[in-house]
């Protein structure tokens, strides 16, 4: 080859790999400034050069939680039981600033997130709606949030990476919009802080709401060499937040953070764990589809109860017991069918893993177990019942019999 063309062709590599070729990065940063005495938020987003950004669609839900918007560009506003935003920024700088109401209340009086005087627990989601993006080819958003508290109010806790005193970094590379989700929690707090793996934990609780904040640490300290050996993939950062009544009394995850009532015992009666269900879901992350709730819901509570006994939490005689609970709970239940399953069906769901299970450790001479139905299905972009069933029978090697049910049709 001649050295004219060795040269050219090396050059051009060169430029190829070069940071000229990466993609534009323009920052979008969001300032939230809480209001306590009128229950809002003031959320402001601004691009730092708006041309890079054609427009945000909104989905604001039935719009009554949002108010005030005034936006640098064009803002048009569709109200209705779905109501819709779009934001079509100007090419220079550029802010769209609205105010969300924080406190949700329930129809028995409870509240899935609040804010009082002293703190405000509530979900990033609500804060920054969901959005289609339409954005400039060759632009990578460059996201941060940031927190301005009332006066006395000391910190704000979220399960992103910190970067500053009330500043965090969002980066999800799952989505092209970075915006701000999971639980969050500002005010009078009380914290306690741990490594676990390769993920640190943080729970914290507003001051005086008796959270049991090292009995946590200690059961996950407990439960994390099981989950570490069921579940491929760790979170950096996993945030515990906690609220008494009038909050919710019950338990959910969000992304890399869960919810829990600190009423709620974190180990039952019957042996089952809500902190331990919960955060097979933060782990699990599995996304179901086509009427298929029963997967997610039933991998959750079913290693909410294997993580406890495999780590010595349970003995044999408890398991038996609690098996037969579950199997008596969904004696009446039918299918497994649903866009969101009751209690009966999950407990229905449980008892059908934990044969698949026994199957799969049979027929494969115990070397696959229900383990491998759920890492794979974790690498699905979403799972129903036609592609689990299919994922079953290959770990198993054959058709399973368990699977062969009128509960799933």
């Amino acid at each position: 080859m001649a050295v004219g063309v060795r040269r050219a062709l090396a050059f051009g590599l060169l430029a190829l790999s070069s940071p000229v070729w990466a993609a534009k990065k323009v920052d979008l940063d969001y300032h939230v400034r809480l209001l306590p005495q009128s229950d809002q938020a003031e959320v402001r987003l601004t691009l730092a050069q708006g041309s890079a950004v054609r427009s945000l669609d909104f989905d604001l839900g039935d719009g009554s939680h949002y108010s005030d918007f005034k936006a640098d560009g064009q803002w048009q506003l569709t109200p209705g039981k779905q109501a819709r935003g779009v934001w079509r920024p100007t090419a220079d700088k550029a802010s769209l600033t609205y105010r969300v109401r924080i406190s949700h209340g329930r129809k028995n009086g409870s509240f899935d997130s609040r804010m009082t005087p002293s703190w405000a627990l509530m979900r990033g989601d609500d804060l920054v709606p969901a959005a289609k993006l339409d954005q400039q080819d060759g632009i990578e958003l460059v996201s941060r949030l940031e927190f301005e508290l009332p006066a006395g109010w000391k910190s704000v806790e979220t399960a992103w990476p910190r970067i500053g005193k009330n500043t965090f970094r969002i980066d999800n590379v799952s989505r092209l919009f970075d915006r701000p989700t999971g639980w969050m929690l500002a005010g009078h707090l009380g914290s306690r802080r741990t490594r676990l793996g390769e993920t640190e934990v943080t729970v914290t609780s507003p001051q005086g709401q008796g959270m049991r904040r090292m009995d946590v640490l200690t059961l996950l300290t407990f439960v994390w060499p099981q989950v570490q050996a069921v579940f491929p993939r760790h979170p950096n950062k996993l945030l515990i937040v906690g609220g008494n009544d009038p909050m919710w009394r019950g338990s959910l995850a969000a992304r890399e953070s869960i919810y829990l009532n600190t009423r709620l015992p974190l180990v039952s009666e019957s042996g089952t764990s809500a902190l331990v269900r919960e955060l097979a879901q933060v782990f699990g992350r599995i996304n179901d589809n086509q009427r298929s709730d029963w997967i997610s819901e039933g991998f959750a509570e079913y290693y909410a109860i294997e993580l406890v006994r495999r780590a010595g939490g349970m003995s044999d005689e408890r398991y038996e017991s609690l098996h037969s609970k579950l199997t008596k709970d969904s004696q009446k239940v039918s299918t497994l069918r649903g866009e969101q399953i009751n209690p009966a069906q999950v407990a229905k769901a449980v008892v059908l893993l934990q044969e698949l299970d026994r199957e799969i450790r049979l027929k494969t001479r115990n070397k696959r177990s229900l383990d491998d139905v759920l890492r794979g299905a974790m690498h699905l972009e979403s799972v129903d019942t036609k592609a689990f069933i299919q994922l079953a029978e290959s770990v198993i090697g054959e058709s399973s019999r368990v699977l062969e049910t009128g509960l799933l049709q």
